[in-house]
């Protein structure tokens, strides 16, 4: 099986690494710099289950895209999410699966309008990386879990292929026949975590120091009510995993946006709080702790750009 990883950064480089690994026939879809990069340096994962090098792995600009892949694995950020289908669209042929592990829905329906629904999967994945100033990908804990399956929880001949392809790995793959359910699972969790240390600029834990514990289940509250209202209610052990999670005291774990914001990055606002307090009531509370938190992600993207449009200091 042919796969296409778009992009090398710290998700697709590490799973793609993995499958390179195991011995699979992986190529990495990857701009100029990045592939200068690999070139130089290699493919370098740093992890707790093994660290692994690949000296010139394979990689492939978009302009030099001209043949189908059999699996196309997508996990950029959601603000990358169009360049990255029109650089991968060459590869997509009739046979072809996209496996996108991207957080929330918003993007399952972008790439449905672009290639059909029948070859989009649902995915996710629980892990948690980053790139040094070397480009190496560090593995920050011991999680490296990959879920995907069909998102009407059939097992075609296709999928038992893929799942085939992605077992065996140095990694959890599995495949899932309730994969939307897990996915909105996540979504509770993420957008409640991102929701209350965007808000509050701390660490789980700091902020149950402050007795703010309570702000975080709240929230949790919030955005599973939006799940079950949407048909996809989050089981009691997924509910007990986050209500666990964002109390413990004495954690550091934060989300990744709010580490964007603290470097002035980017953010993901849209995609993880501000499309699932779309889909929920339609005039929320005025004391949502959702609603605070997506207006409060709003503002810091519209100092964000009003700052861009500034002239340069003289």
């Amino acid at each position: 099986m042919r796969i296409l990883v778009v992009g090398a950064g710290a998700i697709g480089g590490y799973f793609g690494g993995r499958l390179l690994e195991a011995g699979r026939d992986v190529t990495f879809l990857v701009r100029p710099r990045r592939a200068a990069q690999l070139a130089s340096t290699g493919l370098v994962i740093r992890s707790p289950r093994g660290n692994f090098e690949r000296a010139a792995p394979p990689t492939i600009a978009a302009d030099d895209l001209h043949a189908a892949f059999d699996l196309i694995l997508l996990s950029c950020k959601a603000y990358d999410l169009q360049g990255a289908i029109d650089s991968c669209a060459p590869a997509v042929g009739p046979g072809t699966a996209i496996l996108p592990v991207l957080n929330g829905m918003a993007h399952i329906e972008v790439l449905e309008a672009r290639f059909g629904a029948a070859r989009i999967l649902g995915g996710l994945c629980l892990i948690s990386t980053a790139l040094d100033a070397e480009g190496r990908i560090l593995h920050l804990n011991d999680a490296d879990a990959l879920t995907f399956g069909a998102r009407d929880g059939v097992r075609s001949a296709s999928l038992e292929a893929i799942d085939s392809a992605l077992s065996g790995a140095r990694f959890q793959a599995r495949c899932s026949e309730r994969i939307l359910h897990e996915m909105w699972e996540k979504w509770v969790f993420i957008a409640s975590l991102a929701g209350i240390t965007c808000l509050m600029r701390a660490a789980i834990g700091d902020i149950v120091a402050a007795g703010a514990a309570d702000l975080a289940l709240q929230l949790i509250k919030e955005c599973a009510a939006i799940a079950a209202q949407q048909g996809f209610a989050p089981s009691a052990a997924s509910l007990q995993a986050a209500q666990q999670a964002l109390t413990a005291a004495g954690s550091t774990i934060t989300a990744s946006m709010l580490r964007d914001i603290e470097r002035g990055a980017p953010i993901e606002a849209q995609q993880i709080v501000g499309d699932l307090l779309r889909r929920g009531v339609k005039t929320p509370e005025p004391r949502s702790l959702l609603r605070i938190a997506d207006a409060h992600l709003r503002a810091y993207e519209a100092r964000r750009a009003r700052e861009a449009e500034q002239p340069p200091a003289t």
